[in-house]
């Protein structure tokens, strides 16, 4: 899962990219409004972190941008204004909850799973496609009721998918989502490769059918038929 991280005090910036990244999600920062807008433009978020009080702007106006642009990305606003009205406006514009600081990061990490699962998953804590069972919050995936071991990069993909069933993803739009915007450095998309070969190997080797479909020179795809 790819998280968008807008904050600019470097101290609190700098524990929780720590700790989301520890939990498993690709995070990219922002530490003002305009490195913020120019991230949400150009890329695609499962969720965005977005403090209200930047140096050079307001966190609101970030949030207005997501809505007009039809964003996906689910909004976790951060924010130490603890006001009535604040937290209104926010959930208001679209925002699908108000954490104020100081929080724990188990708090945090709570919040963001439930996000995440009502925007990509309808709010069900397990997933079921076909012979597969996945249990998000545990990262654990069994095929046929057995589990299935998978490196963090194997899974997320895996995710992506069960996210997208039956629409084609492109290389570029799992690249991305894999490894946020450092894959602008790339070379190729062959480590794509590599890690869906791998996926699939894992899955068939469990029994599994083989419901990854290569869509030449365009993509993948998750195929429920």
């Amino acid at each position: 899962m790819k998280i968008l991280l807008v904050e600019d005090e470097p101290a609190l910036r700098s524990t929780l990219v720590e700790a989301l990244r520890q939990g498993g999600y690709v995070v990219e920062v922002a530490a003002d409004f305009r490195q913020a807008q120019e991230r949400i433009k150009l890329y695609r978020y499962d969720c965005v972190l977005l403090d209200l009080t930047l140096p050079d702007g307001n966190g609101l106006d970030l949030l207005r941008t997501l809505k007009a642009d039809n964003s996906l990305a689910g909004v976790l606003v951060i924010s130490a204004r603890d006001s009535l009205d604040d937290r209104v406006v926010g959930l208001d514009l679209g925002a699908d909850d108000y954490l104020v600081k100081p929080f724990h990061i188990s708090e945090l990490n709570a919040r963001l799973r439930a996000i995440i699962r009502r925007r990509r998953f309808q709010g069900q804590n397990h997933l079921i496609f076909r012979d597969l069972v996945v249990w998000p919050e545990q990262a654990e995936v069994l095929v046929h009721g057995e589990q299935l071991t998978l490196t963090r990069k194997e899974y997320d993909l895996l995710l992506y998918l069960l996210a997208n069933p039956g629409r084609v993803l492109t290389k570029e739009a799992i690249a991305e989502h894999l490894c946020g915007d450092s894959v602008d450095a790339a070379d190729s998309f062959d480590f794509i490769y590599t890690h869906l070969k791998n996926l699939r190997k894992k899955l068939q080797e469990k029994g599994a059918e083989n419901y990854i479909r290569t869509m030449y020179g365009v993509g993948y795809k998750l195929s429920a038929e």
